[in-house]
């Protein structure tokens, strides 16, 4: 398999990078999820949110290398054909999956630049976007929450459309993503 995309299926770099990403996803969620299980100030919380953060940036940088992949490289094509409706509604779906990638890293800096707080990336501190400003932390954070909320139901969305082209259409949509079947060894 290429790691370019061809006519009829994803290449293995946009295999990696989608799966990637959404195991990326699936952290961040459970960072700051889990981070409620501990008393505020308690170092396993701080851990938890720090690793919520550095996962959130760690998207923003893989989004950027994903778009790039995708607009140089072809798309596969459904078969059989989705209908306008339905085209336009799974680009819909991409735009604002794409957006929830890249702008919730973005406001998660800016709620970290205007608190005041480290901005923390693996060992390294990124600079503040802006500087401190507590009122509108409290603002951003609550912008930063709430599209986190519409995350479950964007992601949601797009796992149930997968199934459905797979289970209910029955085309080429979630294979095109699957990673190849190895051949059985030969004896």
């Amino acid at each position: 398999m290429s790691w370019k995309n061809t006519n009829s299926r994803y290449g293995n770099l946009s295999i990696a990078l989608h799966w990637l990403m959404f195991i990326l996803m699936v952290a961040v969620y459970a960072f700051i999820l889990l981070r409620e299980l501990y008393p505020k100030g308690s170092d396993p919380r701080e851990t938890l949110k720090a690793l919520h953060f550095m996962f959130g940036l760690s998207i923003l940088l893989f989004v950027s290398i994903r778009i790039y992949a995708k607009v140089t490289a072809p798309t596969p094509i459904i078969i059989p054909e989705l209908s306008s409706i339905q085209s336009l509604a799974a680009k819909l779906g991409h735009l604002a999956l794409y957006g929830l990638m890249i702008v919730m890293p973005i406001l998660g800096w800016l709620l970290l630049s205007a608190a005041g707080k480290p901005i923390p990336f693996f060992g390294l501190e990124l600079p503040a976007l802006m500087n401190e400003n507590k009122a509108l932390a409290k603002q951003l954070k609550e912008i930063h929450e709430t599209i986190g909320e519409l995350g479950y139901y964007l992601i949601a969305i797009h796992v149930l459309a997968a199934l459905y082209h797979h289970h209910i259409r029955k085309d080429n949509t979630l294979t095109r993503m699957l990673p190849h079947k190895k051949p059985p060894i030969q004896l």
